[in-house]
């Protein structure tokens, strides 16, 4: 088991749970979680995830009714099984020639691992740089031979 989560506190009398969890976005689990009690796991189901601050989230979790079942789980870490949690890691594409619809931008010199949105630092031959979002939906070719990526880079950002 992998602990994707911490419970930090209780939320309000109707069961909900603060949790901590800086490395998975709570609200897109669609399986059971687990919390251990008496070295066992147990499954519980997310009902509702709510966004409280950074890295923070307010879950409701089945069977979890009032602020008693609540404070039971406070400094209980929720886990997910070890094959369902993708690793996914960031692709790194510094040194690559970067391209904006096929006109040469500058050569990525590092990146921002900013959550849900990639974005490359381009080092433009002018010794000006910027930063560009790298998103599957900007992507026009990637090419690991050549080491370029040619980008649709939004309208003001290049």
């Amino acid at each position: 088991m992998l602990s994707v989560a911490k419970v930090l506190k209780s939320n309000g009398t109707d069961g909900g749970v603060l949790v901590s969890a800086p490395e998975i976005d709570p609200s897109e689990i669609k399986e059971p979680v687990f919390i251990e009690f008496d070295g066992l796991p147990v499954p519980f189901f997310i009902l509702d995830c709510a966004p409280h601050g950074a890295n923070k989230y307010v879950l409701h979790l089945n069977d979890v009714l009032s602020l008693e079942d609540a404070e039971e789980l406070v400094g209980s870490f929720i886990m997910l099984p070890e094959d369902s949690v993708e690793n996914e890691e960031e692709p790194d594409f510094t040194g690559w020639r970067i391209l904006d619809k096929g006109v040469f931008l500058g050569i990525a010199s590092g990146c921002e691992p900013i959550p849900g949105n990639l974005c490359l630092y381009v080092d433009r031959e002018d010794g000006t740089s910027l930063m560009v979002p790298v998103h599957e939906n900007l992507i026009i070719s990637c090419n690991p031979e050549t080491r370029e990526l040619d980008l649709d880079v939004p309208a003001g950002l290049a």
